[in-house]
């Protein structure tokens, strides 16, 4: 038999390799999210968005930092889950499994596009060049913004230089330029750390999973009296 693929009838579509971030990595159109209208979407490569001690609580992890873009573009899915994977994986060997909480802070909506081009014996009377090029679903992308928050990691202070050079690493997983911001929250709240101590002194926090509520004081008389007697 004739095994030569330039000899052989018929058309073939050839596998390419995934097109690289230049090709997506500017956000160049209007938003191209899954819908009835854009059907056959695969799925995103990041399926989970916390990692570690994700039900630790508020108090045990005072120390944060962010990974935050330094440019208006668009990062894939695999990019996301590469990062995520680079982090945890550190996190695990230098500081211990139960010591860190890591939060991808961007979601994979935008979908991309391929149009794909025969490229075997006998493609050219087959294709139609720029002839209905509206291309087929390839991937999905997070479109992020100039001193957007990517992801971010809370933990303990003795873990901060593990977690400083986790982030330096992830970096290089992501298209562009990024910052490595260490935060001067407590952990993932909205309360500075000095202002976290002294409102928990004053017993007016409330532990909410890994944030912190404000007591403000309203409601029903018996729950102040109950409250601050605690």
């Amino acid at each position: 038999h004739n095994r030569d693929p330039h000899t052989q009838k018929g058309s073939q579509l050839k596998e390419m390799g995934r097109r690289p971030a230049k090709c997506y990595r500017y956000c160049k159109n209007k938003p191209y999210p899954k819908s009835r209208f854009c059907r056959g979407v695969p799925d995103s490569k990041i399926r989970i968005y916390d990692v570690g001690s994700k039900r630790v609580g508020v108090d045990v992890f005072p120390y944060c930092a962010h990974v935050i873009s330094c440019e208006r573009e668009q990062i894939c899915s695999e990019a996301i889950e590469a990062a995520r994977i680079n982090l945890n994986k550190y996190l695990v060997k230098h500081a211990g499994k139960d010591s860190f909480h890591i939060r991808i802070r961007v979601h994979p909506y935008h979908v991309l596009r391929i149009n794909k081009m025969l490229s075997c014996a006998g493609a050219d009377r087959l294709q139609t060049g720029m002839r209905g090029a509206f291309g087929k679903p390839q991937g999905k992308v997070a479109r992020v913004n100039i001193g957007q928050i990517i992801m971010s990691c809370r933990t303990k202070d003795q873990n901060k230089a593990h977690a400083f050079e986790a982030f330096r690493r992830t970096k290089f997983k992501f298209p562009g330029r990024q910052f490595i911001i260490v935060s001067k929250k407590w952990g993932f709240t909205k309360f500075n750390r000095d202002e976290y101590t002294k409102l928990q002194e004053e017993g007016l926090l409330i532990p909410d999973g890994v944030t912190a509520k404000l007591f403000n004081g309203r409601g029903p008389l018996d729950k102040w009296r109950k409250h601050m007697s605690a």
